[in-house]
């Protein structure tokens, strides 16, 4: 949650970290993590914040951000089990809500979490390739959608006017969102697989 006036930037910021995490999280995974633990924490801290706080909105959204990004930067193998677990998590809600319409049972998540974050050890370079790729493209998605919002919506000046980032439903009903999704996963595990996380010779 940040004041509307703000929501263009962090939306365009948002849509950067995609192409980032999307194309090359592998080769910049710890860049990718401090990314994501910054608009994680920047989205938990600004969230606890009053509407009509613009000041209290953006210092927290700031320290929140920091430190979600400094708490995955240095716990790097920590971070490749959460990128596992959160991919993981991500999908089987994506794939869930499709499929039935609703928000799937908790059990059903955490079991998903717990999958994607023990693969994600077990096999490091291909979860991380692929957990960026989907969540890089996922994010991109995101990130374009609530530039364009930002643009169009007609908001009043005030104090009360705040930007809310839905990065579960950013094109609820929206078809075309888990195709083009689909797409820009494939596209980024295949760049990531043939220039950008090829082992040097």
């Amino acid at each position: 949650m940040l004041p509307h006036a703000y929501a263009l930037p962090a939306a365009i910021l948002i849509g950067v970290g995609g192409v980032l995490a999307c194309f090359a999280g592998y080769r910049l995974f710890r860049i990718v993590l401090a990314v994501y633990g910054f608009i994680l924490g920047a989205m938990i801290a600004s969230s606890v914040m009053g509407v009509s706080n613009t000041a209290g909105m953006l210092v927290a959204a700031l320290l929140g951000g920091l430190v979600g990004a400094i708490v995955l930067v240095f716990a790097y193998f920590v971070g490749i089990a959460i990128v596992g677990a959160g991919s993981a998590a991500l999908v089987a809600h994506l794939a869930w809500h499709q499929i039935y319409a609703h928000d799937p049972p908790a059990l059903a998540i955490v079991i998903a979490s717990v999958v994607g974050g023990l693969a994600a050890m077990v096999l490091q370079r291909y979860v991380i390739v692929v957990a960026t790729a989907v969540g890089g493209a996922w994010t991109m998605i995101v990130g374009v959608l609530a530039a364009a919002s930002a643009r169009v919506a007609e908001v009043p000046a005030t104090n009360a006017s705040v930007w809310i980032l839905y990065p579960l439903h950013p094109a609820s009903g929206e078809r075309w969102v888990s195709v083009a999704w689909a797409a820009l996963s494939l596209f980024g595990i295949a760049v990531q697989l043939g220039v950008t996380a090829r082992k040097k010779r």
